[in-house]
């Protein structure tokens, strides 16, 4: 008689080891992983760095995984949570991407760097931002922090955003 979970009988039924290959992919079905990345993870759990280079060859090799989507999916996701292009890149380059690879990420990027900065200053602070200088100055500040280059900032916090 079946009990919870696969015990039979008072005895657990042993599933099968699960190969490195397996194991990355399962990683790589959950979200998109540079290479670096994944090979870490692997052999962070104690897999045979031999085995994890070779698992992540033949995933490479198959279009499993893919430095270059995971670039854009990583551009995506942190444009979303208001982060600049300063910021993406150097995280980009965390993950042993090359400058060509990490170029045509942020290039894919079809916004406008300057709305984004206007659109996190105004959910932040509202629209008297342009009136307060030292809003202005938090404004500038924390776009500072969240990666945008400097015109990028003062087109964001100035007064007439239509110049």
């Amino acid at each position: 008689m079946f009990g919870p979970e696969g015990v039979v009988g008072g005895r657990r039924r042993k599933r099968p080891v699960a190969t490195t290959t397996q194991r990355a992919l399962a990683l790589l079905v959950r979200r998109e992983h540079s290479r670096k990345e994944l090979a870490r993870k692997l052999v962070t759990r104690g897999l045979d760095p031999v085995e994890v280079d070779q698992a992540v060859d033949k995933l490479t090799d198959a279009g499993w995984q893919d430095d270059g989507r995971f670039a854009e999916s990583l551009v995506r996701n942190r444009v979303n949570g208001g982060y600049g292009p300063i910021h993406i890149r150097a995280e980009l380059r965390t993950h042993d991407l090359d400058s060509d690879a990490i170029a045509a990420a942020l290039d894919s990027f079809e916004g406008d760097w300057v709305e984004n900065a206007r659109d996190l200053v105004r959910r932040r602070f509202g629209d008297g931002v342009a009136d307060d200088l030292g809003l202005r100055r938090k404004a500038a500040d924390l776009l500072m922090r969240r990666g945008f280059p400097g015109d990028v900032i003062r087109a964001a916090t100035r007064l007439d955003p239509d110049d």
